[in-house]
């Protein structure tokens, strides 16, 4: 890498870190292993809502559907965007950020959460191949893949938001 390629990369990383030391003060009386668990909760129930309600979507959907679907997806919105801030870097920075502990818990997961993410669209894809002579097909196939996509990918935060002990506040960043 050339010196200004070199300084580019490390302008960005800076950008990053401060980014993650403002997040680190972002909802301080949510840091703790019980606010996350229920925001995983909130996630995973959220995921279960929207696959089931496109397994149970018939041929013309009525507006509950689209209700419950969209509602279920504004909850996972939430609770992913409010775990991957409590998970901290762990959750949503590049390795160079983070400590030997924080990375090797990182790859794990993320490892898992690849596997997890294979498993869903295998399921998917079975699925598909299973409602492909009904009708709207295209349509249920899309709301069940988008809702086995959006699990499989947040499958890092839950396990993170699960596992992670309480923060100890003196190793914030500063």
């Amino acid at each position: 890498m050339n010196v200004t390629g070199q300084r580019v990369w490390e302008g960005f990383l800076d950008h990053l870190e401060r980014r993650e030391v403002r997040r680190s003060r972002m909802l301080p009386g949510w840091r703790t292993r019980r606010h996350r668990r229920t925001l995983t909760m909130v996630l995973v129930a959220a995921s279960l809502v929207m696959i089931v309600d496109a397994a149970l979507m018939g041929p013309a959907p009525n507006p509950w559907f689209f209700t419950f679907w969209f509602a279920s997806y504004l909850a996972w919105l939430a609770s992913f965007v409010l775990l991957r801030v409590l998970t901290g870097k762990m959750c949503s920075s590049f390795s160079a950020l983070l400590d030997e502990r924080e990375r090797e818990l990182r790859h794990r997961v993320s490892y898992f959460g690849y596997q997890a993410l294979a498993t869903l669209m295998v399921l998917g894809l079975g699925y598909l191949l299973a409602i492909s002579h009904l009708e709207n097909a295209a349509l249920r196939g899309a709301l069940m893949l988008a809702a086995l996509l959006m699990l499989g990918g947040s499958v890092p935060a839950i396990i993170l938001g699960w596992t992670l002990p309480d923060d100890d506040p003196e190793d914030r960043v500063a």
